[in-house]
């Protein structure tokens, strides 16, 4: 099923997993000049994934995405300082796992801080990135 809107995401009988996929799906493609609209969705799936989260540790994957996405529209928006906050959340969130997603997050943070002008701070997390196991297969 093709996402268009928010809605299509929240429909009954969706699964809340299902809902945060697509609300992220019609965030990051709306174009950057439509308004709030994308980021007003990314901060859905990121309320939605918080209280998955809470109920059960094994969606923080899902929070850790909705975070590094809202902060990449952040970015695109101009608005760096408010995306710092949830780019260092999806580091703390994907430490513990490591992997593929902690590298992710790790190079969104460099991003962001790159964006702030923390060149050294951005080097060193690049960096750290760089150590990270290469994902197996």
């Amino acid at each position: 099923m093709t996402r268009n809107s928010p809605d299509d995401a929240t429909r009954k009988g969706t699964s809340a997993v299902a809902a945060i996929e697509g609300l992220l799906a019609f965030a990051a493609n709306r174009p950057r000049w439509a308004g709030s609209s994308a980021l007003n969705s990314a901060g859905e799936a990121i309320a939605r994934s918080r209280a998955l989260a809470a109920q059960s540790p094994e969606h923080n994957p899902l929070l850790a995405r909705s975070l590094r996405t809202t902060a990449r529209l952040m970015l695109a928006k101009g608005r760096a300082t408010e995306a710092l906050p949830l780019a260092q959340e999806a580091v703390a969130l994907t430490r513990s796992t490591g992997g593929g997603a902690l590298g992710l997050s790790l190079r969104r943070l460099a991003e962001v801080q790159e964006a702030l002008h923390r060149f050294s701070d951005a080097a060193a997390t690049l960096a750290e990135a760089d150590r990270l196991p290469p994902p197996p297969g």
